[in-house]
């Protein structure tokens, strides 16, 4: 992982480079609305951070929000259990909404409904609701009791949103559907399907979302009726209640595939579609920090899209910006870390490419004389808010792991006079000692240093269990490794053992 973070960036400066070369400009955004995700079942920030950062949103482009509340949302009655121990209170949730007002950012709210049910399906009190008994992943399709838990869900989030124009109830990667014995048991009847289950599934939570708040179209993730048949989509409810949001976030994302599927889904009655890409989140579930290339790239091939469909077929693109891959999975990306991405990615689909002009006004946007990674490890990280955080990030994933090791896998002292055979036994020239003693203090105390800045920052935005194992995955294991090669050489100064036999 230190080798692909060291890697990746400095690939990334000559590409962002070429890409403004080589970029091409329409002038304009075949997409009307442009709304940035916030993945919060990892890292949610904190709303005095959401109203430093939304007018840098609506500065670059955006539009819109997509919020994907999971467990931060303060569920009450008998879903309290699903809220984190940070959850947004009411209150929170309604000045998040008024400042994504003064921002004019239109909020989507996401609430999964049927697959990613990890959050819900976890507790013991649901977990009869599961799909397979295992796993906690889908919800059972065939039990009432999970489309009343669903619509519970649903009323409380809407009852906070009034006039939500939009509701995404999810619905990707239903993992593990038709595995479960109900599901076994109702295939077996013909002319069922799976396809068939995932439909009448959607449907029925879609008329749940228009029959108790009719002004409100629910969206859906796309990936699940990729594969059904044209005439089977035809034939369902689904695209008159549902309108479908087409996922893709590769840097190789294939046109052709996409818009022949854009087709078919219009084809089969879908009036309305949506794209969405990603600005972070999307290039590895422990990824530190932000390929931007690779989320340009994408994006590129997102205008492409665009322009090779009819006029109005896509009603907007979601930037998703993932901070897990599932409820059980470690932290990506963090969102300050995301940001230079993000602005990259919303000015593309503002101005149709990345020409020089872009490129410098994402600079000036960002505070930044410098979109090349290895430049957001010192002052130039830029002005942004949370670009302190991006700074003391790049530092620690660029230079921490690898100075650990060059240090005690690679120094000559430490590798010729205190190998771990020494080291188990206590055992060491003393001479020895002022060579690396000397080296790893002063490694440990500059890290030290650095590490109590970003704990600082990391404090200021985010709760305190989400800057805990921020730290606890990235910095604590290399800072643990020179604490006890310092312990090590401290017990085997002391008198000189007789190294005897293995134990």
């Amino acid at each position: 992982m230190c080798l692909m973070q060291e890697e990746v960036p400095r690939q990334e400066v000559f590409l962002l480079h070429d890409f403004t070369k080589n970029s091409t400009m329409s002038g304009c955004s075949p997409f009307k609305m442009r709304l940035v995700h916030l993945d919060l079942k990892g890292a949610p920030p904190r709303v005095c951070y959401l109203s430093e950062i939304f007018p840098l949103f609506r500065a670059l482009g955006a539009n819109g929000l997509l919020i994907e509340y999971e467990d931060m949302f303060p569920y009450e009655g008998h879903l309290r259990l699903l809220r984190a121990k940070h959850a947004y209170s009411p209150s929170e949730i309604k000045e998040i909404l008024h400042l994504a007002t003064l921002n004019e950012l239109e909020v989507i709210p996401l609430v999964q409904t049927f697959g990613h049910m990890e959050f819900v399906l976890k507790h013991e009190a649901l977990a009869h609701l599961r799909e397979v008994a295992l796993f906690p992943n889908t919800l059972n399709p065939h039990k009432a009791e999970s489309l009343a838990l669903v619509g519970a869900m649903i009323d409380q989030v809407m009852a906070l949103h009034p006039g939500a124009r939009w509701f995404h109830i999810g619905c990707d990667e239903v993992y593990y559907l038709g595995e479960g014995e109900d599901s076994r048991h109702w295939l077996q009847q013909e002319p069922n399907t799976r396809a068939e289950l995932c439909l009448s599934y959607m449907e029925a939570v879609a008329s749940h979302v228009q029959a108790r708040h009719p002004t409100t179209t629910p969206l859906v993730w796309d990936d699940m009726l990729r594969d059904i048949p044209e005439d089977q989509l035809s034939a369902s409810r689904v695209p008159q209640l549902v309108e479908p949001v087409l996922w893709d976030y590769g840097a190789d994302l294939d046109v052709h595939s996409k818009v022949l599927l854009v087709e078919k889904y219009r084809k089969s009655g879908f009036s309305w579609l949506w794209a969405a890409s990603a600005f972070k989140g999307a290039t590895g579930a422990s990824q530190a920090l932000t390929p931007i290339e690779h989320h340009l790239r994408n994006h590129m091939q997102w205008l492409q899209v665009a322009g090779s469909v009819p006029v109005d077929t896509l009603r907007g693109i979601i930037l998703t910006g993932w901070q897990r891959y599932d409820h059980f999975s470690v932290l990506c990306e963090l969102l300050p870390v995301g940001i230079p991405s993000l602005a990259v990615c919303l000015q593309v689909l503002l101005h149709g490419g990345f020409a020089e002009n872009v490129k410098a006004r994402v600079e000036n946007f960002l505070g930044t004389s410098s979109l090349e990674a290895t430049d957001f490890r010192s002052e130039r990280a830029g002005s942004f808010p949370g670009s302190d955080i991006l700074n003391l990030i790049t530092q620690v994933s660029l230079h921490l792991c690898s100075s650990v090791d060059a240090l005690l896998e690679r120094d000559r002292y430490v590798t010729g006079w205190f190998s771990p055979y020494h080291r188990r036994r206590k055992f060491i020239h003393p001479v020895m000692i002022q060579h690396i003693q000397p080296q790893a203090l002063s490694l440990l105390a500059r890290w030290s240093v650095l590490v109590g800045e970003l704990e600082a920052a990391l404090q200021r935005v985010f709760y305190p269990d989400a800057v805990e194992e921020w730290l606890e995955e990235n910095v604590r294991p290399s800072l643990r490794r020179l604490q006890a090669l310092l312990q090590d050489l401290g017990e085997a100064a002391g008198p000189m053992p007789d190294l005897g036999q293995d134990p």
